[in-house]
C-alpha cells in the first residue's frame, strides 16, 4: 500500500541525550497507526518532527511526500494536529475561531457542517470559555479538519475526558477511518488503541520494540489464553489436554487454570470432561492477554510511567 508517513533511520539528540535511537516505521494510506510508549520513550520527540514542529538529528523522514524539515509549509497546510490541550482566547466565539483557522490553509471545508458532525451547532455563537472540557475537545478536533487534512495527528485526544465524550471522539475516528483518512494516534489508554488502531508501534527508550496489529503483536507475545475454572468439589481425575496446553491447580484442586493457544475448543473439551465426572461447574472465565500485556512485557513499565 501507498505510504503517507516513511520513517528510516530516524535519531534526534539533545546535547549529549539521544532521543530517539534510529527508528523505522511506515504508515499507510487510510490507516490508523497507534505510537505508544510510556513517558519520555521518545514518542512526543518523534511526533514533534514529522509535523514539523522539531528538527531531525539523523534520518530519511518523508510525510505526504514531503521532507517535514524542508517543505514545512506545505506539510501544515495538508495535516490537522488536535492536541491534548487546546487554550483559545476566553472570548472568542466557536464560529470565530473557525473562520481564523480556515484562513490559515489554502483549501477549507464546511465550517457550519463541520460544527455540524461534531455536535456543535448549538454552541456556534457561544464564547469559548462557556464551553465544557469536552465541548472543547470536539472544539479542537473541529479546527484539526477545518483543511481538509491529508493526515491527521491525535495527540491523546481524550485524555481526562468523560466516558460519555471519549466514546463519541471513538465513533469519530471510526467514522474518518471509514472514509480513509490517515490517522496517528497517540493515547494513555492503551485499550483505546487496541480498539481503534489498525496498527500501533511500541517505543521505548527511543526505540521501536515492536510493531504490527494489535491482534498480532498479543498472538507473538502471549500464544495462549487462560480459562479458570471453579469447581464445587475437588476433581479426583486428570482433564483430557492436548501437549500443547498447560494445566494448574490450587491445593484443594477445586480451582483449575489452564493456559490454551485455542480456548474455544478447550473450553467445549473440559466442559464435556467435568459433566460426564459428574463434577458440578460454579464458574468459568476466558482471561485473553491484551495488547496492555503486551505493552507491559515488551517494556516493564505501564503507559502512563
Amino acid at each position: 500500500m501507498e505510504s503517507c508517513i516513511s520513517v528510516s533511520g530516524l535519531r534526534k539528540s539533545y546535547g549529549n541525550f539521544e532521543a530517539v535511537r534510529g527508528i523505522d516505521f511506515e504508515v499507510a494510506k487510510g490507516e490508523v497507526f497507534g505510537l505508544l510508549g510510556p513517558n519520555g520513550a521518545g514518542k512526543s520527540t518523534t511526533i514533534e518532527i514529522l509535523e514539523g514542529l522539531r528538527t531531525r538529528s539523523a534520518g530519511e523522514v518523508r510525510v505526504l511526500g514531503f521532507d517535514p524539515a524542508i517543505d514545512v509549509r506545505a506539510i501544515k497546510d495538508r495535516i490537522g494536529v488536535c492536541l491534548q490541550a487546546t487554550n483559545l482566547p476566553e472570548k472568542i466565539r466557536l464560529h470565530e475561531a473557525m473562520t481564523l483557522f480556515a484562513s490559515f490553509y489554502s483549501r477549507n471545508v464546511d465550517s457550519d457542517k463541520l460544527l455540524a458532525r461534531l455536535q456543535l451547532t448549538e454552541k456556534r455563537n457561544a464564547f469559548y470559555s462557556t464551553l465544557s472540557g469536552g465541548q472543547k475537545q470536539r472544539l479542537a478536533l473541529a479546527l484539526a479538519m477545518i483543511n481538509d487534512p491529508q493526515l491527521i495527528f491525535l495527540d491523546e485526544p481524550t485524555t481526562g475526558l468523560d466516558p460519555q465524550v471519549r466514546g463519541e471522539i471513538h465513533k469519530l475516528i471510526v467514522e474518518l477511518r471509514g472514509n480513509h483518512n490517515s490517522l496517528i494516534l497517540t493515547t494513555h489508554y492503551i485499550e483505546e488503541a487496541e480498539r481503534l488502531c489498525d496498527r500501533v508501534a511500541i517505543i521505548d527508550k527511543g526505540q521501536i520494540v515492536a510493531i504490527g496489529s494489535p491482534a498480532a503483536l498479543i498472538a507473538q507475545t502471549f500464544p495462549t489464553s487462560t480459562i479458570e475454572i471453579q469447581l464445587d468439589r475437588s476433581m479426583t481425575g486428570e482433564p483430557p489436554l492436548q501437549p500443547d496446553e498447560k494445566l494448574t491447580t490450587d491445593a484443594a484442586r477445586t480451582n483449575l487454570k489452564i493456559a490454551s493457544p485455542r480456548p474455544p475448543r478447550t473450553i467445549v473439551e473440559i466442559v464435556k470432561w467435568i459433566d460426564q465426572s459428574g463434577l458440578g461447574l460454579v464458574d468459568i472465565h476466558l482471561k485473553r492477554p491484551t495488547l496492555e500485556d503486551v505493552f507491559l512485557e515488551l517494556t516493564g513499565r505501564s503507559l502512563r510511567d
